[in-house]
């Protein structure tokens, strides 16, 4: 494989899409382009408008390559999301949104097959988190579809075959509460046979797995050349995590922040994961459990803020500290560890201020992320990676409600760009002790152990529903 300086790399977001230009050396995003991540309601279910991304992905591929000179192509997206090819290699049906609550409907039916915690690592998830449930739902409510599904692709590796023409899957995605793999065996589970997938599943191939190169055609398309290499590629938490997997030694936890907020322990304390408060076993992109737990918690900001002016003066932040201005779980019900709670104020708030609430809302996301440090066993530094990491509130707060150190990021604004660029390094530089911004010391802000204290003991006592 030629030098590789710049790397296209296609990044899928529940919330937003992105084609950025990533200088490999570093890390560091030199170019990119953004749209919103289109849900479409017309059709059968509600899906992604996956000719728009094409287009968008083509068009930003094109500008990259014309800008900065790309020299391979890599893809990250979110993860819940699985495609079905017919014989011709085109959409056997549209690429189902996980929000959609139609699976639910055929919730007890799909309980009856589904395999085990034990067994996937994969907790009971409602719409359509479980990917498992999405196709049961699909081959119940389109009795052709079976027949008419001649591969299925987990969605990075779907842009990646869009590009190549090359049929694959990948662990990180499958790992990504799906029910269809067994991480302590690393092979597909029993579900895949009962939904009669079998021999439907592209091959499994590792993240990092050159798939081959863009098609002539594509190449013409994006003044590209026949010889740029495409990488097999990541589900987005994964991407956020690879480039310390390899750079630091455990213990330590990664924050992927965005739409979704994921935890992710490597080397952490024993800990019996509970599927009622959604945690799971992640796959890593060597292939090995990572114990994990999450929250929508860019959702969840967007929510509570509203379009609002982020940031805080530090009377509005004192004043949220000493009057113990709080919101409790959960703003998005429907998943996290609190999930079927509603959200509570200790005050009320329609009176408070722009930058109160901006305050109260960023330590809320940092003791919930401290809630799933916890219960996925984290120990040792905390990386924060993505838009979380420039808040400096919910970085201070994080750092006292754990007691560790916790480290934001430097670079782009979001890790999954980097961590899927670097899928194409030979080699990782060492990470040292002076990567990223200095620690955030748990002592640091002496202010918000007793506000943290506080949170954590009302929340101790909240009985799951």
């Amino acid at each position: 494989m030629p030098d590789i300086r710049h790397v296209g790399v296609i990044d899928i977001g529940k919330t937003n899409a992105k084609v950025a230009a990533v200088e490999l050396e570093t890390g560091r995003e030199i170019g990119v382009r953004k749209q919103d991540n289109a849900v479409l309601a017309s059709g059968p279910y509600p899906h992604y408008d996956i000719d728009g991304l094409w287009a968008f992905i083509l068009d930003g591929l094109r500008d990259m390559h014309a800008a900065h000179h790309i020299d391979a192509i890599s893809v990250t997206t979110h993860g819940a999301s699985i495609v079905l090819l017919d014989d011709d290699g085109n959409l056997a049906a549209p690429v189902l949104d996980y929000e959609f609550t139609g699976p639910d409907a055929l919730g007890p039916a799909y309980d009856s097959i589904r395999p085990a915690f034990a067994e996937t690592g994969s907790p009971r998830l409602g719409m359509g988190l479980n990917v498992g449930a999405q196709l049961h739902w699909q081959f119940q409510t389109d009795p052709g579809l079976l027949a008419r599904t001649a591969c299925v692709l987990t969605y990075p590796q779907y842009w990646a075959y869009r590009l190549t023409g090359v049929q694959a899957n990948e662990v990180t995605s499958l790992g990504c509460h799906t029910d269809l793999w067994c991480p302590e065996s690393g092979t597909f589970s029993a579900l895949v046979d009962r939904l009669g997938l079998k021999t439907k599943m592209a091959p499994v191939q590792p993240a990092t797995q050159v798939l081959g190169t863009v098609t002539p055609e594509l190449g013409a398309t994006l003044g590209v050349p026949d010889d740029l290499p495409v990488v097999c590629g990541i589900h987005d938490s994964n991407a956020s995590l690879y480039p310390h997997l390899l750079r630091r030694k455990p213990p330590f936890s990664v924050v992927s922040s965005g739409t979704w907020v994921i935890v992710l322990a490597l080397g952490g304390a024993s800990v019996d994961l509970d599927p009622a408060r959604d945690t799971l076993m992640n796959v890593n992109a060597l292939g090995d459990q990572v114990p994990s737990a999450r929250f929508m918690g860019g959702r969840e900001f967007d929510m509570v803020m509203s379009g609002r002016v982020s940031g805080a003066t530090r009377k509005e932040i004192d004043e949220v500290l000493h009057r113990h201005v709080m919101l409790f779980p959960a703003v998005e019900t429907r998943s996290g560890p609190f999930r079927g709670r509603q959200s509570c104020w200790t005050v009320e708030e329609a009176t408070l201020s722009d930058g109160q609430r901006f305050a109260a809302v960023s330590f809320y996301l940092a003791l919930m992320t401290a809630e799933c440090l916890k219960m996925a066993g984290g120990r040792g530094k905390t990386i924060v990676e993505g838009p979380f990491s420039q808040n400096q509130l919910y970085l201070d707060m994080l750092a006292s409600a754990t007691g560790r150190p916790v480290v934001s990021s430097d670079g782009s604004s979001t890790g999954t760009s980097a961590g899927a660029a670097m899928l194409l390094a030979p080699a990782l530089p060492d990470l040292g002790a002076g990567a990223g911004q200095a620690p955030r010391d748990p002592e640091v802000a002496p202010s918000f152990q007793p506000y943290a204290a506080a949170w954590q003991a009302r929340v101790a006592d909240f009985a799951l529903l």
